[in-house]
């Protein structure tokens, strides 16, 4: 990543990562994306391909079945991805970063063992269970219990919006929940494992969603879901601090796929701009498309800057809270803004699904709200300049 920040230009490795993933993208997830998002269906087939590839085992070591790369690589992986199917690109980007990570980061060497050979093959998939009707960024309103009772825990709650958490291959949801409520009221929270065939624990029927329809999203329900008191992920009490350092990665991972979304409707409207004759000529000839045009690749490549400075800081060992904030903020709102201009570039072709842009302007507005809201990215700025 420094070497781009001083030459413009890619490491080699990075290079030939980025192309063999758009090949990829254009050859095998371009052809069954409007498909997949038309009848709200996973795409089984493609998470396949990416599996076979090694994508979701990038940022792993290889002693747990890993591709022995970085952050960065996943990240550009993300970024080609999202430049022509979201749901594909936060299928890995779930399963990778909320899914694997969390075990890798904070799991004992047996919960690494069991898991994540699994998880890095992309054989299977696990969830994060954070969101609750009245909980996410407010760790206090977490409702989900869990008790000890010789030796295993007993789940008792619900969780919602949660990604990844019904497919045919989804083996495991780390949940958070209250294991003790301490002197005062504040409430201790820890992380606990779920395999997704335990007693008590449902995936609740999918939601009808306005976008990222190819991306499986349920509700869960823990109804005396009971798991061995070993299924404890780190040290009791920890649960959402860790998930902080996790969500602080992932916001660079949502800020690589919000930048690829943000290209991809800058590439589709250069396209549609070169080809669409009207008045005699060709509407990119025309200044207003032209310029409109111009600032959807300047957006794009502010924030592919941003996230690429916050992903050096966070692989060079040094804080990368804040770079990582600002990196989700511009690329999310690039992505959003990217999609509403390219939609007002296509004109009534715009509004039609069939098109990828309107597919993008459906997708593009979770950017502003998963994994961290844009006021919240507004706040962890804020705090970092002592505000």
């Amino acid at each position: 990543m420094s070497d781009y920040l001083s030459t413009g230009s890619l490491p080699d490795e990075y290079a030939q990562l980025a192309k063999t993933v758009r090949d990829f993208a254009n050859t095998v997830v371009a052809p069954v994306a409007a498909e997949h998002d038309a009848n709200h269906t996973f795409p089984y087939e493609v998470v396949a391909g990416m599996a076979e590839m090694g994508l979701f085992g990038l940022p792993f070591p290889e002693e747990y079945g890993g591709m022995g790369g970085d952050y960065f690589a996943l990240c550009l992986a993300l970024e080609e991805l999202g430049k022509i199917d979201q749901s594909v690109a936060i299928t890995l980007e779930a399963g990778v970063s909320l899914g694997a990570m969390p075990i890798y980061r904070f799991g004992n060497e047996a919960q690494k063992q069991e898991w994540l050979p699994q998880l890095t093959s992309g054989s299977a998939l696990a969830a994060f269970g954070l969101t609750e009707p009245g909980a996410g960024s407010d760790a206090g309103g977490t409702k989900t219990t869990a008790k000890l009772d010789s030796g295993e825990w007993i789940i008792n709650g619900n969780k919602q919006f949660i990604t990844n958490s019904g497919t045919d291959i989804t083996r495991l949801v780390t949940v958070t929940a209250v294991t003790r409520t301490q002197p005062g009221g504040k409430k201790e929270i820890s992380t606990i494992l779920v395999p997704t065939d335990t007693p008590g624990f449902t995936a609740e029927p999918a939601y009808n969603k306005v976008g990222w329809n190819a991306s499986d999203t349920h509700p869960l329900t823990f109804s005396d879901v009971r798991v061995p008191e070993a299924n404890l992920l780190g040290e009791q009490g920890r649960g959402y601090a860790n998930f902080l350092r996790i969500l602080d990665e992932g916001r660079i991972a949502i800020a690589a796929l919000s930048v690829g979304a943000a290209q991809g409707c800058v590439d589709e409207s250069v396209k549609y701009a070169n080809e669409r004759t009207a008045f005699g000529r060709e509407i990119g000839r025309n200044q207003a498309i032209a310029f409109k045009i111009a600032r959807m690749e300047a957006r794009a490549h502010a924030a592919r800057t941003a996230y690429y400075d916050a992903a050096a800081l966070m692989l060079s060992g040094k804080p990368f809270k804040k770079q990582a904030a600002i990196a989700k903020l511009v690329a999310s709102e690039a992505a959003m803004d990217n999609a509403r201009d390219a939609t007002q570039i296509h004109g009534g072709y715009g509004f039609m699904n069939e098109y990828p842009v309107a597919r993008h302007y459906r997708d593009s507005k979770i950017l502003e709200i998963g994994e961290g809201t844009t006021e919240v990215q507004l706040m962890l700025v804020a705090r970092e300049l002592g505000l």
